[in-house]
């Protein structure tokens, strides 16, 4: 058994990974403020060891620690929903997050994404890099932000207040990731 711990993996990785017949876990690292260290198991080959089949595949089920980076600045009644945006933003291979004063960004090369946390509206604001001429705007839950000052990088405003708004989000995040 092989198990490659990195800070994040790409789709290349996890589709040669299930090529290989030895079993291979990938498990991204992050390193908190205070030295804490989570591990998360994100995908596992079956591969040859007789053990794989008491193991998940694919395994968002195995989480050693599932505080998402940024935790400090997310309010209390938004850390679930949370969670699952920083699963959605960080699926995409290599992101590297990055906690900052007002808000946490999520970057390739160039920044794609950024979070900000609204409370009071029980709401989430995801910025993504797109255009926002290429997207139809949605009343609530899409918004074009040029020329409109806002923090963060982007310039759709995406409001996801549920994992359903997070789901219909889906296809705009990865869009942006693509295009990255």
């Amino acid at each position: 058994m092989l198990r490659c711990i990195a800070p994040g993996f790409s789709h290349h990785d996890r589709v040669a990974m299930q090529r290989l017949p030895e079993r291979i876990d990938l498990v991204r690292y992050r390193v908190f403020e205070g030295g804490l260290l989570s591990l998360l198991l994100v995908d596992s080959s079956p591969g040859s060891s007789s053990a794989a089949s008491s193991r998940p595949s694919r395994g968002r089920e195995a989480v050693v620690d599932s505080a998402p980076a940024g935790a400090g600045l997310v309010p209390e009644c938004l850390r679930d929903l949370y969670g699952e945006v920083d699963e959605a933003l960080t699926a995409w291979g290599e992101v590297e997050v990055a906690p900052l004063r007002h808000y946490i960004a999520y970057r390739r090369l160039v920044n794609v994404a950024s979070v900000i946390f609204r409370p009071k509206h029980e709401a989430i604001l995801v910025f993504l890099r797109l255009d926002p001429d290429s997207v139809e705007l949605e009343e609530g839950f899409t918004r074009g932000m040029r020329g409109i000052g806002h923090l963060g990088t982007g310039d759709l405003e995406v409001r996801v207040v549920s994992a359903a708004s997070l789901e219909k989000a889906a296809p705009l995040i990865r869009r942006a990731f693509e295009a990255a």
